[in-house]
């Protein structure tokens, strides 16, 4: 039984970014394919596809420069032992900026950056740059 489906999410794309896969797939869930989107729109990782047949899966095109992973840490921030929310203002700002956190607000699942924008705080689900 798995207790944190979006750990086991970043962790599949952080392992097999580390050995040079050119894709991982991910059983799909409408969360974890709101994270894969914000990825691929941030340019962490290429294509994203639902995967048809079964239960489903997400299948993510991992980006790399040269030898090198587009993402160079990836980590979980909210666990079910300890949540972590914040308001707008709040938010982390990864790396000065030049990274992206990933939040669950009430109006969806964004960037710490549209989140500001949009003046919405949430759970701060994962960090990534």
């Amino acid at each position: 039984m798995m207790t944190d489906p979006i750990s086991d999410m970043l962790t599949r794309i952080r392992n097999a970014a580390a050995v040079n896969k050119p894709e991982v797939r991910i059983p799909f869930s409408k969360m974890k394919y709101a994270i894969a989107k914000i990825l691929s729109d941030e340019g962490y990782v290429g294509a994203i596809e639902k995967a048809t047949g079964g239960h489903g899966e997400l299948r993510v095109e991992l980006k790399y420069d040269g030898r090198e992973s587009a993402i160079r840490n990836i980590k979980r921030v909210s666990k079910p032992g300890h949540r972590a929310y914040a308001g707008y203002e709040a938010l982390p700002r990864v790396l000065s900026d030049r990274g992206i956190a990933i939040v669950s607000t009430s109006q969806g699942v964004m960037s710490n950056k549209e989140a500001r924008k949009r003046k919405l705080g949430g759970e701060v689900l994962c960090e990534v740059y």
